[in-house]
């Protein structure tokens, strides 16, 4: 029977199905991208003769593609953290899926496993911007302040390779980084040896640096919209970018979007972490939308739907607009 491993590209996926990995070692083709791709399932060849583990992408996004596969005899594990909609009960599919905002799929999976690979657990929480959850973790295998230290350094740089909207954006396909990554049982060990791990720290400093010298395009009473401009190095950083600015200042809400080489927008955005609910639901108010209820995302704004996006934050998060900052490009 021919395996298939489905996962999200950044931290999150990577760390998730490594554990699994680690635990239940499995000979399987990979199926993957960058972060915003996350109609992955449709790739999967609709054959009876196989199997599917599904990691970090939404059942909802991906409905008529699991559908098909189940309806063909294939057996489907899914474990996700986004918005998943009505989840279809079938004798083939095995669900492990939870939309809190405190929890990922890499926690998830570290709950399945009962704790056995924790380390990439906690890797993949702090990746996903989940400091407060991955502490109880860290909390648990007794790891020393700068331990903690390294595997968030770890996770965000693993995040920050994910994003860019075509391959040629990342410093490494998800799939050769996961490659690379599976060599490893221990997070120290990769992040100490591997020259991969140290290339993306360095670059995401330097990309973040470039980032936090951009002024605000709209500053409202409860949030903050950033339109970076249509680089590589602004589409890599948008995330980290919009996660940083979301611990910096926990009570309001920020949206970070950037150029995509056709003209339109790409769009990440980050409700209060105070109170992290509301973007998913704004973000499916736009077609290719969703995520989760904390942090969500827009693969394809148009150009002439951004004020239209401005409105529906403004609106999402309780909040008229006080100033406006920068012009969007």
């Amino acid at each position: 029977m021919k395996h298939f491993d489905v996962f999200n590209g950044d931290a999150d996926g990577i760390c998730a199905l490594h554990q699994l990995r680690l635990a239940k070692p499995l000979r399987s083709s990979l199926i993957t991208g960058v972060k915003r791709d996350v109609a992955l399932l449709g790739r999967v060849p609709v054959r009876r003769d196989s199997s599917v583990t599904v990691l970090d992408i939404s059942l909802d996004t991906n409905r008529t593609a699991l559908l098909a596969l189940l309806e063909h005899g294939v057996k489907i594990e899914y474990f996700d953290h986004h918005f998943a909609g009505a989840i279809p009960e079938h004798p083939d599919l095995s669900t492990y899926i939870e939309t809190a905002p405190d929890i990922c799929t890499s926690m998830l999976v570290d709950r399945h496993l009962e704790g056995q690979h924790r380390l990439w657990a906690i890797v993949g929480a702090y990746g996903d911007n989940l400091a407060h959850a991955a502490q109880p973790l860290a909390e648990s295998r007794r790891l020393q302040p700068g331990q903690v230290e390294q595997l968030r350094e770890l996770g965000e740089s693993l995040n920050y390779n994910a994003y860019g909207d075509r391959e040629a954006d990342l410093l490494i396909h998800p799939a050769r980084l996961y490659e690379t990554l599976r060599a490893y049982v221990d997070p120290f060990q990769f992040a100490a040896n591997e020259p991969i791990a140290q290339a993306l720290r360095a670059a995401r400093w330097h990309d973040m640096e470039r980032a936090l010298g951009l002024l605000p395009s709209a500053v409202f009473a409860g949030g903050s919209i950033y339109v970076l401009p249509n680089e590589g190095w602004a589409r890599r950083v948008r995330g980290i970018f919009a996660n940083f600015l979301a611990r910096m200042s926990p009570d309001r809400a920020h949206a970070v979007l950037t150029v995509r080489v056709q003209g339109d927008y790409t769009v990440s955005v980050r409700a209060p972490l105070a109170n992290p609910n509301g973007a998913d639901e704004l973000c499916r108010r736009f077609v290719s939308g969703g995520g989760r209820v904390g942090a969500a995302g827009i693969a394809r704004l148009p150009r002439d739907r951004l004020r239209n996006f401005m409105h529906a934050f403004d609106k999402t998060f309780d909040v008229r607009v006080a100033v406006t900052g920068g012009t969007p490009p």
